[in-house]
């Protein structure tokens, strides 16, 4: 950034231009700040910190995620910890849920609010990678002054989101560092690094959700974000992770109307090998109707049987 504009008119001058939104996501962040947050660049703000109370109230809502998080979070630890890097997992309002860092970065990290209960929105501190990350849904770097706040500027971060089961955003994970050499390459190695994590996490968080179910990795292209369908024993699907339902066009409605795996997947259908006659044909039956949308008389015709018979059928597997 020019040299001779100290951060505080830069942030203004690029934010106030015509283009800023479009000229990058940095730039718009800056004049959501502005124009949506009403903050200044130049304010002696920290982030808002929330009561025990409070904080006690959303970890208590987010205590499945913090186990989920908790391993992967001591495993990146012991890969950046001594690098003076911090790490914080947030709910997805940017609430800081859990952290790791150095006893000895400690201080360093406390006096610019990197700890436990503080909120990293944008709207609490400006453009940061939590904050920044949550508003864009994406994977962030926000080095030095690309931060919106002056006082920040001397922190580089990176973040990326961590999806639901319903493919919505739920958290972020952070590495930070107030390290002066950081430079765009370590950046970009550390922004891998947590978009992997992101990813476990997320992974983690969907198999728990689906922990009965048949948990079938999606053939995508190479990507952080996990591509997992959860199927049920008569192979419809019962949930996916944002990478498969963008993958396979797959949405909330559709998934409760009920399609078969091996459609999606273009397989051939996998019936219970060795099992019950009565669940192969109930896992048959259910595949026809769910491809009818439930229409009775669709479904009979392709199985070349009566409309009486297939109700037959339904009533004795209990297919209502």
């Amino acid at each position: 950034m020019p040299a001779v504009l100290d951060h505080s008119d830069h942030v203004h001058t690029v934010a106030h231009q015509s283009s800023a939104a479009a000229s990058s996501p940095v730039a718009a962040s800056w004049r959501r700040c502005l124009t949506l947050h009403k903050l200044e660049p130049d304010e002696a703000r920290t982030p808002w910190r929330l009561t025990e109370h409070e904080f006690d109230l959303v970890r208590e809502r987010s205590e499945i995620l913090v186990a989920e998080a908790s391993n992967e979070l001591d495993r990146l630890f012991s890969t950046v910890g001594k690098a003076g890097c911090c790490l914080l997992l947030t709910d997805d309002n940017g609430v800081a849920l859990d952290r790791r860092g150095a006893a000895g970065d400690d201080s360093d990290f406390r006096g610019v609010g990197l700890w436990s209960g503080t909120v990293w929105s944008e709207a609490s501190v400006g453009t940061n990678g939590i904050g920044t990350a949550l508003a864009d849904e994406r994977a962030v770097v926000i080095h030095r002054d690309q931060h919106f706040l002056s006082r920040n500027t001397g922190l580089s971060c990176v973040t990326a989101p961590i999806r639901d089961h319903r493919g919505k955003i739920a958290a972020a994970i952070d590495i930070s560092t107030c390290r002066d050499d950081a430079n765009e390459i370590t950046m970009a190695i550390l922004s891998q690094a947590v978009r992997d994590a992101a990813g476990r996490i997320e992974a983690g968080l969907f198999r728990r959700m689906f922990d009965t179910a048949r948990i079938v990795l999606v053939p995508v292209d190479a990507r952080s974000a996990p591509a997992l369908i959860a199927v049920d024993r008569d192979d419809l699907v019962l949930g996916a992770t944002r990478a498969a339902r963008q993958a396979l066009g797959l949405d909330d409605r559709r998934i409760a109307a009920g399609v078969p795996a091996s459609d999606l997947l273009r397989e051939e259908s996998a019936l219970p090998c060795g099992g019950d006659l009565m669940d192969a044909e109930r896992a048959a039956l259910r595949r026809v109707l769910s491809r009818t949308s439930g229409n009775v008389s669709q479904a009979a015709d392709l199985l070349g049987i009566s409309r009486a018979t297939l109700y037959r059928k339904m009533h004795r597997l209990s297919l209502n």
